[in-house]
Order: structure tokens, then C-alpha cells, then sequence
């Protein structure tokens, strides 16, 4: 008599396969039942496969970063480089962020990627979610790299079918079963174009959601948007106007005030120097942030994790700069996070407490300066060992609300006072500390500071909660279709 498992263990943890049903991969997640019988009745319900609508196929590539020059150029004289984070789950391509690169690379290294308008675009490989499909919009020109796949149907309808179907969950499941590899999965080009494709499906509940997700979306930004208006007027700062014709973009300065400090017309414009005068002149007064600071530290990028730590190592998360959030605070995804081995002597010296102060000083982009801000909460340090990479520092602060500090300075950052204190070599961005402790604080009444934050982040919550509200409504949405493609067909 064969083996049964126990009724009461679940089929997923537990399960046997025989010999017989070995498909020639070995690892067991691959043959969890679930996931199991949830393709074959998605196949069961399929006419076609993936391929059957691809007139052709292709990847593309990255051109070497070390040969900047050669290959990559701006937005103005450029053409869009598609990578993984353009592509979203509602099958619509985000261009923020977007790099782009010339002419010549597009005609010539990259021809054979080239996308065009109605073109079909998905993940194959990458953390996270697979599959992930979006289609080029209307008048589209561009390239990709070798972390997606550009599926030419000849048919812009056509294609945006396929994104709404290949971004349900449940294809998303049977693409991510057949993926391989492990701190990095991928889907061949042959298990890509054979997942099933079933016709006919009614996306009219996904599509009406996805319009009520962008309505709360764009609510939510407005929110936010509003938050930097907001400190500025309660601080009494009054920022000068924007002028870029000729006279207000050549200015002079004397060689004494140059005298052993860098060379850099940015520091020196006469919209930094307005800036600054803006901010010294707020009714609070103001006064230097490394008044405020008592102490502070560079992270530690430690060394690899491995299962065996060694002694004096601790294993903890360590923070980048890559989970500061430009909308709200940090944003640690489990799935994606960094864990290093970091030296006791240099965690101890790290030493973060609750309201200390994360500052990316390394790093940054064209389009994004170096500079961004971060406050240490109390849930994180109580869910794991937190450390900090190399590229941020920490300060802790007193004689100032922590809070209130975090939200001012998120707001420099935003109007473009940090721009202005940053050196870039080799394409990192470098924070100028000395200038950056340097800059002016304003510092209203303990009161109205409280009354700041309680309200910053009250708007904050307001837009958050718009945004999840957005997201769940296409998540019911995308459940209902398909329980109606498993149930009723």
C-alpha cells in the first residue's frame, strides 16, 4: 500500500510525485498541487500559446555604463532605454526614470531590440514578479535591454490583450513556475512562448479599475505635492521666482570669496544664493544643522551572508539608498532587501536608535541628486539588526524635533537646496558633508514644530491610503476575472 500523506498537513508542504510525472526538473517547488493543477486548467481552457501571436521575438542589451560616452545620452537628444521598472502591472509603460541612449546605438548595437508603437513587453528576468507585460504607446520609438523581451504582434489591440492577461495573477504563477535560477530567476525564451493563452476573456472589470486606481492616484499626488507649499508657508519661506533668461544666469563673484573652496558655478548661481536668503530670512531665524548634531557616522557595507556567520560578524538588514522612498520614508521590501555580515566593532559604532537621521551621501542620478533623507522608526529596528551601507550616513540630533528635521529637510531637498552641495565623479554624485551640516535650519517653536509634522504626516497617510485603496480596488478586480476564467468556464 502507498504512502498517504496526513489529511491534516497542508497538500502544498507536503506532497509526492512520482517518478513518473518528473517533467526533468527536480526542485520540489515546481511541483507544488497547487500551482500543478492550477495550470493544467488554465491550459485545459487555452487555445493557443504565446507564440502563435509573435510575428517575432527578441532581447536586447546593456551597453557598458563604463562607456557612457559612446552609447547614452539625455532625454532631449536621446531615445528611451526600456528597463524592468518601466514596465507596470496595468500593462502601460511609466517612463520616470528612463534612460536613453543615442541615435547611433538604436540604429546600430541595439537594432535587432528596437520598439515600436503597440509593441508587446515582457519581463523574463529579475526579483519579483515575472512576466510583468506593458505595450508601447501610441507614436512609441525605442529600445530595450536584455532584462525583457519585445513581442512584435502587428496589432496594437492584440498586444494589450496579452498584457491584461499575462499580468493576472494566476498566469503570473504558472510563468514564475517555469522561471529558473535563484537570487536571480529567468524564463527562456521556450517556456515563455508556451504559456497558455485563452481567448475571449472580458477585461472590462480590470480596465474600469485601473481608470479609478489612476483617479486615486493622481488624488494622492496632489496631496503630496501640496506637502512642501505647505512647510514653506508655515515656516514664512518665500522662494524666488524662477528666472532663466541671460542676465539672471551669468553672474560674477570675487576670487577672495573663492580662496580654498571648490569651483563650481552651481554653488554660486544667483538662484542657490536667493534660495539660501530666502530660508535666513523665514520668521523663525535660523541656524546651522551641525548644531544640532551630536553624533554621526558612515554606514559599513560589510561583507557577503552566508549561513555560517563568522565570529564578530552580526547578520543584519542593511539599509541602501535604493529603500529611501522620494514619497514617504523608507520602504523595505523583505523580497528585494540586502542582508550583509557587518563587523560588531563597526555595528556598535553605527549604533541606530529610534529618530536618527538616514542621509544618502553617495550616489544618486542625472535626475536624481544625491541627498535624500530617511528617519529610522521604531517597528524596523524592533523587526531585524539594521545597519547602513557605505553610501549613507546616520546623525543623531537633539535640541530640535527629529521629526520636524526629517520633514525640513525633505523639503530643501525637493525645492533644490541639496542639489547645490553635491560633487559628481566617475557618474556617483558625492555629498558635500561640510556644506550639507552647514546648511540653514529654520526653527520655529517646539509647538510648531509638533504641529508641522502632526500635519505633514497626516497628509502623507491621507495620499498612502488613497493609493492602497486604488491598488486594492484592481486587485478585487483582477480576483473576480479570474475566478470567472477558473469557475465558470
Amino acid at each position: 500500500m502507498s504512502y498517504q500523506v496526513p489529511q491534516h498537513i497542508s497538500k502544498d508542504k507536503i506532497f509526492i510525485v512520482n517518478r513518473s510525472e518528473i517533467e526533468g526538473r527536480l526542485e520540489p517547488e515546481f511541483y507544488i498541487p497547487s500551482l500543478s493543477s492550477l495550470e493544467n486548467r488554465i491550459r485545459s481552457l487555452a487555445t493557443y500559446k504565446l507564440r502563435d501571436y509573435a510575428i517575432s521575438l527578441a532581447g536586447g542589451a546593456t551597453p557598458k555604463k563604463t562607456e557612457a560616452d559612446s552609447f547614452y545620452t539625455d532625454e532631449e537628444n536621446g531615445i528611451p532605454f526600456l528597463r524592468v521598472q518601466n514596465l507596470q502591472t496595468n500593462g502601460e509603460l511609466s517612463l520616470a526614470g528612463c534612460v536613453y541612449i543615442n541615435e547611433e546605438t538604436h540604429n546600430g548595437l541595439l537594432a535587432r531590440s528596437q520598439v515600436s508603437e503597440g509593441d508587446l513587453l515582457v519581463k523574463i528576468t529579475g526579483v519579483g514578479r515575472m512576466a510583468i507585460a506593458s505595450v508601447a504607446p501610441s507614436g512609441f520609438v525605442g529600445n530595450t535591454n536584455q532584462h525583457m523581451v519585445v513581442i512584435k504582434t502587428g496589432d496594437a489591440s492584440l498586444s494589450k490583450y496579452l498584457a491584461r492577461y499575462l499580468n493576472l495573477d494566476v498566469i503570473e504563477k504558472i510563468a514564475s513556475r517555469h522561471s529558473t535560477g535563484g537570487t536571480r530567476p529567468a524564463l527562456d525564451y521556450p517556456s515563455l512562448k508556451s504559456i497558455p493563452i485563452i481567448e475571449g476573456i472580458d477585461f472590462t472589470p480590470i480596465d474600469n479599475a485601473i481608470e479609478t486606481k489612476k483617479e486615486k492616484e493622481t488624488e494622492a499626488k496632489k496631496i503630496l505635492n501640496s506637502i512642501d507649499s505647505y512647510v514653506l508657508n508655515e515656516l514664512g519661506i518665500i522662494l524666488p521666482k524662477s528666472k532663466t533668461d541671460l542676465i539672471n544666469r551669468v553672474f560674477y563673484i570675487s576670487y577672495n570669496n573663492l580662496t580654498g573652496k571648490r569651483i563650481d558655478p552651481k554653488k554660486y548661481s544667483l538662484q542657490v544664493q536667493q534660495l539660501l536668503d530666502s530660508i535666513n530670512a523665514a520668521h523663525f531665524g535660523a541656524k546651522a544643522l551641525n548644531s544640532f548634531v551630536r553624533d554621526s557616522c558612515s554606514g559599513d557595507w560589510g561583507i557577503e551572508d552566508s549561513d555560517i556567520i563568522p565570529e564578530g560578524y552580526t547578520r543584519c538588514l542593511t539599509l541602501r539608498a535604493t529603500e529611501i522612498d522620494n514619497q514617504y520614508n523608507l520602504n523595505v521590501d523583505i523580497s528585494k532587501a540586502k542582508h550583509r555580515l557587518i563587523k560588531n566593532e563597526r555595528l556598535e559604532k553605527m549604533n541606530l536608535s529610534e529618530n536618527d537621521i538616514i542621509i544618502e551621501k553617495s550616489g544618486g542620478s542625472d535626475d536624481q541628486p544625491v541627498g535624500r533623507v530617511a528617519i529610522i522608526d521604531k517597528g524596523l529596528l524592533e523587526s531585524f539588526n539594521i545597519a547602513f551601507s557605505n553610501f549613507l550616513m546616520k546623525i543623531k540630533v537633539y535640541g530640535i524635533n527629529p521629526d520636524y528635521l526629517y520633514c525640513f529637510l525633505k523639503t530643501m531637498y525637493n525645492i533644490g537646496v541639496t542639489d547645490s552641495m553635491q560633487s559628481q565623479t566617475n557618474g556617483i554624485r558625492n555629498l558635500i558633508l561640510d556644506e550639507f551640516l552647514s546648511q540653514p535650519i529654520v526653527v520655529p517653536s517646539p509647538e510648531k514644530q509638533q504641529k508641522i509634522v502632526d500635519n505633514v504626516y497626516a497628509m502623507r497617510e491621507k495620499a498612502k491610503s488613497l493609493q492602497e485603496e486604488g491598488k486594492r480596488i484592481l486587485d478585487l478586480a483582477k480576483q473576480e476575472v479570474e475566478r470567472m476564467i477558473i469557475e465558470e468556464r
